[in-house]
């Protein structure tokens, strides 16, 4: 393999690791923001999830 090609997979695979750690953020954020909605859902006069 050229040094290109293995920079080129090196960058590939960071990009990827950036790209699950992100998603694993946002997952994180859904259910903290769900977990909110459902704990002030009956304070709040609002429909109860489930």
């Amino acid at each position: 393999m050229s040094i290109v090609a293995i920079v080129i997979v090196i960058l590939g695979i960071w990009l990827a690791f950036k790209a699950v750690g992100m998603i694993v953020r946002l997952l994180i954020w859904a259910v903290v923001l769900g977990a909110i909605y459902w704990l002030a859902a009956p304070y709040l006069g609002l429909p109860m999830p489930g």
